[in-house]
């Protein structure tokens, strides 16, 4: 039960992840603004930690799952469940997403629908080393916090989701007119499957640098906050949650 609980969490929580925070700048990204698409990003986090951080921790992100398996938080076997879990609903969402965006007259999804970019689909016409760049310290400060945050476990109380999110939303408003600031490869697979062409030639990138940037934010935050953590598996939310009922 546990198991199926863990890893329904990371699926359903990155397809709400997409389909809300992408679905806000694809929809209402001309009405609400960076700003408002960076909040989105940002709020959308940090509810998602408070629903699910108990039970999976909520990391929704195969780099945040990457940092927590770098900094020897999560068993390797639990990793790559969770990496299937994520990509699965990241592509979820996306769809989800298109069909909603299908629906409203004139919306241009081909080769744009919230993917990311350089150069010319670039806001700023960013290179390819500037996005790289980009990508991965802005991960970095999202993994290191996520991992900050995170108490020596891989999973998030719910009072971890305002720094997360804070964290989210200032890296989107950063990164958004850079590269639309992935810093989540499921949340760059989906979309990017979905717009076709370009986004597509690019993708390389917005999975490669947000990985690179989660373990090296493992490699920091073992410097910064050096205690020692037992690795986490599947069995261990029921455990957890068995703990809380008894008290």
């Amino acid at each position: 039960m546990a198991n199926r609980a863990a890893l329904t969490c990371e699926f359903l929580g990155t397809l709400l992840l997409v389909f809300c925070a992408v679905g806000a700048a694809v929809l209402a990204g001309e009405y609400i603004g960076t700003l408002g698409t960076a909040l989105a990003f940002g709020l959308v986090l940090l509810a998602l930690v408070s629903s699910f951080g108990a039970v999976s921790g909520c990391h929704v992100n195969p780099a945040v799952t990457l940092g927590m398996l770098c900094a020897g938080r999560l068993e390797p076997r639990t990793a790559v469940r969770y990496w299937a879990a994520q990509f699965a609903g990241g592509i979820a969402g996306a769809a989800l997403l298109f069909v909603v965006a299908s629906q409203v007259p004139g919306l241009k999804v081909k080769e744009t629908f919230g993917s990311n970019g350089y150069g010319g689909r670039s806001a700023v016409g960013i290179s390819v080393l500037g996005a790289f760049l980009a990508e991965v310290a802005l991960t970095f400060l999202l993994v290191f916090v996520v991992l900050a945050v995170s108490r020596g476990r891989a999973t998030l109380a719910g009072s971890a989701g305002l720094p997360v999110g804070m964290a989210f939303a200032v890296a989107q408003l950063v990164g958004g007119p850079l590269t639309g600031a992935s810093m989540n490869p499921a949340r760059s697979l989906g979309p990017a499957l979905f717009a076709g062409g370009a986004a597509l030639t690019q993708l390389w990138l917005f999975l490669a640098a947000p990985l690179v940037g989660g373990a090296l934010a493992a490699l920091a935050q073992r410097l910064t906050h050096p205690a020692p953590a037992a690795p986490m598996s599947l069995a261990e939310p029921e455990a957890s949650a068995a703990a809380a009922r008894t008290r």
